[in-house]
């Protein structure tokens, strides 16, 4: 079928990615995640996962799923406010609210649209949100769409915060909301929460933090960068996700009562797209097990980081300013990053490119993923192959 001239543009922006090293290939999966997977028919080491815990094919979540499909069946069928709230939905929320250490919680269908959901809900058109320069698509994507003035902050800056909320202050907004990445998900570096909570309460500005990589990294047993913080009953807002640490699929916003009340009302995903599926709720409280009754994956996922960065360093790789399992390795230029990947791959290491526009332009990287799935031997076998690539390609 001959194609519209009306999209011919996005041919020639094809090519334009495709000869200037930017273009995703996309490879596939065919089988569980863990450690180790089969990628592309071959099976690889896998160093590319947000499975923190190891817990997408843990059998104590694959049971539970599977108890609750035989149960209540696959799909709520509708959404929350209609007919699509089931108790386990309820459940989860309660546990989430009680492991977050808040009052109430709410779950979207993903960490994603729990963004899209909560600031244009919580601002409009006479409000101002601050924004920190590297937070997340589903951050800037839900500010956008909330309609609000956006006002991007130096990258983990709170001097800059200050400074941006004052110099907006004339422009006599009627709100101001502080959002921030809890863990950024490409540079694998922390905010100083308790330092832009100072700058936020001093302005009388909503605090909210996306914790989606903290959240079953950081804190007491996986509890988050609020807890990490010592900052309970102090943060507005709490935003995660169930698809890292928690190795399923979903969102969650926790919070005050009077918050979550709002987001029940005006949350539009919550709203206009149907429920967390029966399967992945059951899978998530079985999570939620796990986390509750031991430190035992937490501790291993830390030891297991600080093991491999270490290696990694005394190599000669630069792995940016990382305090997280995330591990960036800087290569600086995308078609070298790509290389990169690909050679990797060919020697069994599962490990893919990010470039622009997921990363500034000349900050091309592969970012590896850390996990307490990965045995001392698997970390030993990664970084045997990392220092051949990074010595055949002249990086160490």
């Amino acid at each position: 079928m001959p194609e519209s001239a009306n999209t011919q543009w996005i041919a020639e922006e094809l090519d334009n990615l495709r000869q200037s090293g930017l273009f995703t290939h996309i490879r596939t999966l065919t089988s569980p995640q863990g450690a180790w997977l089969v990628v592309d028919g071959k099976q690889v080491l896998n160093f590319c996962s947000n499975n923190y815990l190891g817990l997408a094919s843990h059998p104590h979540l694959i049971e539970a799923a599977k108890q609750a499909i035989d149960r209540y069946g696959i799909g709520p069928a509708a959404v929350r406010t209609i007919a699509g709230t089931m108790g386990l939905h309820l459940e989860l929320e309660r546990r989430l609210a009680a492991f977050k250490g808040v009052e109430a919680a709410i779950t979207f269908q993903s960490g994603f649209t729990a963004n899209l959901g909560t600031l244009p809900a919580l601002v409009g058109k006479e409000d101002v949100i601050f924004s920190d320069e590297l937070n997340h698509a589903s951050i800037i994507d839900g500010s956008r769409l909330s309609g609000a003035g956006i006002v991007r902050y130096a990258h983990r800056d709170p001097n800059d915060l200050n400074q941006q909320i004052e110099a907006s202050q004339a422009t006599g907004y009627r709100r101001g909301l502080v959002v921030t990445d809890g863990v950024f998900s490409m540079d694998g570096d922390v905010a100083p929460l308790d330092a832009i909570l100072a700058v936020a309460r001093r302005h009388d500005c909503v605090l909210m933090v996306d914790d989606a990589h903290g959240e079953g990294v950081l804190g007491r047993g996986g509890r988050g960068i609020v807890d990490h913080f010592g900052l309970h009953g102090q943060v507005d807002v709490e935003v995660g996700t169930l698809s890292k640490a928690f190795g399923v699929v979903g969102g969650v916003v926790a919070g005050s009562q009077r918050i979550i009340d709002w987001l029940r009302q005006r949350g539009r995903p919550f709203l206009f797209s149907s429920a967390m599926t029966v399967p992945d709720v059951a899978a998530c409280l079985a999570g939620l097990d796990l986390l509750e009754g031991s430190t035992e994956l937490v501790d291993r996922l830390w030891a297991n980081t600080e093991t491999f960065k270490r290696e990694m360093q005394g190599l000669g790789f630069d792995t940016g300013m990382s305090t997280t399992p995330i591990t960036p390795v800087m290569l600086g230029e995308a078609p070298l990053a790509q290389d990169f990947s690909r050679k990797l791959f060919d020697a069994g290491v599962f490990a893919m490119a990010i470039g622009f526009p997921t990363v500034p332009r000349g900050k091309a990287r592969l970012r590896v993923m850390i996990s307490a799935a990965h045995s001392l031997e698997d970390l030993d076998r990664g970084l045997s192959v990392f220092e051949k690539v990074g010595k055949q390609l002249g990086v160490i």
